[in-house]
């Protein structure tokens, strides 16, 4: 595909984002996203982390499979979360389901240090590779259950899942620093899930606070 109608289809799925941040705002409370976010947005090539053969389909804002029954998500769900974990350029955020690394690639645009867990370990190693060719030296990939998180690592001060538990995994929570900040979705597949803002307290508990309808993949265990 030529560069210059990637480009345009760039720019017009940025503004689609922006307008459904405006649609949506009922829901969230952000009737548009920080700047620091939507400038990620713009850098990071959507195109490098598709199939080649969708190439010409990666600035269409609709998820798209990635194999291994997995997908990339909605640029404008990508887009959200990222924006309702209000990042700071120092924090340390963990990813689970790095899928084909683009989340991963938007975070690493705004906060400080990425870590990222993918169940399937091709997945994983395609990611990892790719994310290091496009120079996100500041995301670390891993194999494994995200249900487990990445417990050496932690605490965190965000946390960010990109597939569907039925509930809220304990052990992520434990993982989470006090004050820190979780956005997952939480459901069964092919049923209504809800995107849930959370906030650990200093005590330890959880806030939460249902905001979107969503469509994700499941979270699933390693097998």
């Amino acid at each position: 595909m030529d560069p210059t109608d990637l480009e345009r289809a760039h720019d017009r799925l940025l503004r689609e984002i922006e307008a459904e941040a405006l649609d949506t705002r009922s829901w969230t409370g952000r009737a548009r996203f920080s700047d620091r976010v939507m400038e990620a947005m713009a850098k990071v090539p959507r195109h490098a982390f598709v199939l080649p053969e969708d190439t010409p389909y990666a600035y269409v804002n609709r998820p798209q499979c990635i194999g291994y029954g997995q997908t990339i998500s909605q640029p404008y769900i990508v887009a959200v979360m990222t924006d309702l974990l209000d990042l700071k350029p120092t924090d340390r955020v963990l990813e689970i389901g790095a899928g084909s690394g683009y989340q991963a690639a938007v975070l690493a645009e705004v906060a400080g240090k990425v870590f990222t867990v993918e169940v399937v370990p091709e997945l994983a190693d395609a990611a990892r590779e790719r994310l290091r060719r496009l120079g996100y030296g500041s995301v670390s990939v891993r194999d494994g259950d995200g249900y487990q998180g990445w417990p050496e690592k932690a605490p965190f001060d965000a946390i960010i899942v990109t597939a569907a538990p039925r509930r809220i995994p304990e052990a992520l929570v434990e993982q989470l620093g006090p004050g820190g900040r979780m956005v997952v979705p939480v459901g069964r597949v092919h049923e209504t899930q809800m995107l849930y803002r959370c906030v650990r307290r200093p005590d330890g508990t959880l806030g939460k606070a249902g905001l979107l309808p969503v469509a994700f993949v499941p979270m699933v265990h390693r097998q």
